[in-house]
């Protein structure tokens, strides 16, 4: 340790002796700042600094804390320390205000061109919202469903039970325990994805005409869904960073407008938000108050950014009001078509739709899915999803902040792995969705995203494919497209 000197007279302050773990700090952050270490990027290990400066463990572990608590650095449980992300200054979308009323649902034909085009390995594919093969790197659970099929085989060759596999659902609830939702298996029914869930939710609490208060942009998928059950939706205006405007959602209510509401809590698609937990509990007391049902979609949850997952309504909730729907199908095996559904006490109509809609889910898959999970790898298997999305949507942000038009606004979501854009208003992404197949880029246009064709000047981009040269050159094409559409 060494101290501070000064002149005889106390005058001039001389520069103090720099401990060596400073000396170390300031070394790495000039790595930092140089972009020898990108943002999102792993720092050397604890040892490797110090074999490297030949310096001790305890020094190295000292400069690494100062750069955590000067934000240069963060550390990652059980993977170690990173550079810490900074955040876009581009600004977060302006709060949505569509008009509180309801309406018919009306499906964009471009919905269909969008689903059509995303799967097209010719394109870019920033379109659905589909994790890449590559991220999801299941081989492992492959290999279970493979040794299931071998062994269980002609056992598993029949209908589930009504519920589905008890050892899935077992599963299931033991994770729920994690974010203080006690469930007992016999609450949960497995479904054919999340968009089965929500179906069977809707059936279970609506007739054909009523109306269903949702967010303002939402998921392209729940529209459709609503379309076929003859359901009209009020859009409640919707902000970026905290969900539905509470106040929009009190006065629909009292108004008696709607006969249940579908709403995210966590990472929503497409504005990424999460729900602060002090309006996630307005929500549900609201909700209560007019006896109107929540029907919570939780799809990515497990997708979080932060050291802990959000608690969802349906954790929250005292009133048995929450109708619960999740799914595998953003983390692990979108193939699988494997969800469930927590509807507490509507079970019994919506095994009766289940029954009367798909009978039963695959058993095999179920099977299989209940082995990957009780042995621990869908935790490790997260973790390192969880890395990639995060470091994808940092360098996607990167690249839109100097590519896209002035004006541009983005989100900036702590999980999932999709951005939505509000650009100038006088851009249609419409228009400009034509233009970028022609270059060999595909994307969502704001206007799939609302029952009422709003939102013409936004699109939604997807980071599921992970970050390469051809995601960036993508971007940086669309962003041309877009700049020279308003110059």
């Amino acid at each position: 340790m060494t101290l501070e000197t000064h002149s005889a007279g106390g005058a001039d302050l001389q520069p103090a002796t720099r401990f060596r773990y400073e000396e170390l700090a300031d070394f790495i952050a000039g790595l930092v700042e140089s972009g020898t270490l990108p943002a999102g990027s792993r720092a050397p290990s604890l040892r490797e600094i110090s074999a490297q400066h030949r310096t001790s463990l305890s020094t190295a572990v000292q400069a690494y804390r100062l750069l955590e608590d000067r934000g240069v650095l963060e550390v990652r449980p059980q993977s170690g320390y990173y550079v810490a992300r900074i955040p876009t200054a581009l600004p977060l979308p302006a709060p949505t205000r569509p008009p509180l009323r309801p309406t018919k649902v009306a499906v964009s034909n471009l919905m269909l061109q969008l689903l059509e085009n995303a799967s097209n390995e010719a394109y870019v594919p920033l379109g659905c919202a589909i994790p890449s093969a590559r991220i999801l790197a299941s081989s492992k659970l492959d290999r279970i469903l493979a040794r299931t099929a071998r062994v269980k085989g002609a056992q598993l060759n029949t209908y589930s039970p009504p519920r589905g596999e008890l050892s899935l659902r077992m599963e299931i609830a033991r994770r729920a325990m994690r974010f203080g939702q006690a469930l007992s298996p016999d609450a949960i029914a497995i479904t054919c994805g999340c968009t089965e869930a929500l179906a069977l939710a809707l059936d279970a609490v609506t007739e054909p005409g009523d109306a269903v208060a949702i967010e303002s942009p939402t998921y392209f998928g729940l529209l459709q869904v609503l379309r076929m059950r003859g359901l009209r939706v009020v859009e409640l205006p919707t902000d970026a960073g905290t969900g539905v405007v509470i106040d929009s959602l009190r006065d629909v209510l009292a108004a008696g407008q709607v006969r249940a509401c579908v709403l995210a809590s966590s990472f929503q698609n497409p504005l990424g938000f999460t729900m602060p937990i002090e309006n996630r509990r307005e929500v549900l007391r609201l909700l209560a108050k007019h006896r109107v049902p929540l029907i919570e979609d939780d799809v990515y949850g497990d997708i979080h950014f932060g050291k802990e997952r959000p608690i969802p309504f349906s954790a929250l909730d005292r009133h048995d009001n929450t109708i619960y729907c999740g799914s595998f199908s953003k983390t692990l095996a979108p193939g699988y078509r494997i969800g469930w559904i927590v509807p507490g006490r509507h079970m019994a109509r919506v095994l009766e739709s289940k029954f009367a809609s798909t009978l039963a889910t695959p058993v095999l898959t179920q099977a299989a899915l209940a082995d990957f999970l009780s042995n621990g790898d869908y935790d490790r298997h997260l973790r390192r999803l969880r890395r990639e999305f995060a470091d994808t949507l940092e360098r996607m942000s990167r690249v839109i902040e100097q590519a896209f038009p002035p004006g541009t606004r983005i989100t900036r979501p702590a999980g999932n792995f999709v951005l939505w854009l509000e650009l100038p208003k006088a851009l249609d992404t419409r228009a400009l969705f034509a233009q970028a197949l022609k270059k060999g880029v595909c994307f969502a246009p704001g206007v799939v995203f609302s029952a009422s064709g709003r939102y013409a000047h936004c699109m939604r981009l997807s980071g599921g494919y992970g970050w390469d040269a051809r995601i960036e050159k993508g971007l940086r094409t669309l962003g041309a497209l877009a700049a020279k559409a308003v110059s």
